[in-house]
């Protein structure tokens, strides 16, 4: 078997790792939802992570590479930054679903744009889909019709959000072996700076749609 691309491995252990947090964050977050209705559909989207997972990790497995060791250099990055950002109630817990994820998403997503072949559609059919997002923006939008004042504390909880997020790109970054700046380097006229505006932009944007402050 030839070697396997060491871009494509470390984006997936990247991503491996990302989804198996996510379903532990989800599966208690969703102990924070006022309802039942709510708790399942976090509940939901938390048994989605942990499917993510065992896709990924047996993609891993196929080209030859060990799920553990694709993912460790990436471990103290991503939990570094989910334990900073502990939600303290669901309007929390939903804004970093809606804001934390959405960076996350944007960011692995121009990465994945340098792969070619099944791991870069793998990364993109992962990736939170639109219900996920619209779910947790309407959540943010009847939070503040309750109680305009919650807007102003989510706003700033967003910006924290954005924050810590770029941070854990830039831990990532140095926890990186060089594969994936590769893969963004791969992309002509993409640069660092750059795929960071551009995340910047769309984060801004989502703000917007959720009706809290830039």
């Amino acid at each position: 078997m030839p070697a396997p691309d060491p871009a494509a491995v470390d984006l997936l252990g990247l991503v491996a790792y990302g989804e198996l947090l996510a379903f532990d964050r989800l599966a208690a977050d969703a102990r924070l939802a006022p309802d039942l209705r709510r708790r399942a559909a976090l509940s939901e989207l938390a048994a989605a992570g942990i499917a993510h997972y065992r896709w990924i990790t047996d993609r891993i497995a196929a080209l030859g590479a060990t799920p553990e060791d694709a993912v460790a250099p990436y471990a103290e990055a991503l939990e570094a930054y989910h334990d900073s950002t502990e939600p303290r109630d669901w309007l929390e817990a939903v804004t970093k679903a809606y804001v934390g994820d959405a960076i996350t998403d944007d960011f692995l997503r121009e990465i994945a744009d340098g792969l070619d072949g099944p791991e870069r559609r793998l990364v993109l059919d992962v990736l939170h889909d639109t219900r996920y997002a619209e779910f947790a923006a309407a959540e943010i939008r009847a939070g503040i019709a309750a109680d305009p004042r919650v807007a102003n504390r989510l706003s700033m909880w967003a910006r924290r959000l954005l924050g810590e997020a770029l941070s854990q790109a830039g831990r990532v970054a140095a926890a990186d072996r060089g594969a994936l700046t590769a893969l963004i380097a791969r992309r002509e006229g993409v640069d660092v700076p750059g795929l960071f505006r551009r995340i910047t932009d769309a984060h801004t944007a989502r703000m917007t749609a959720a009706g809290l402050n830039n």
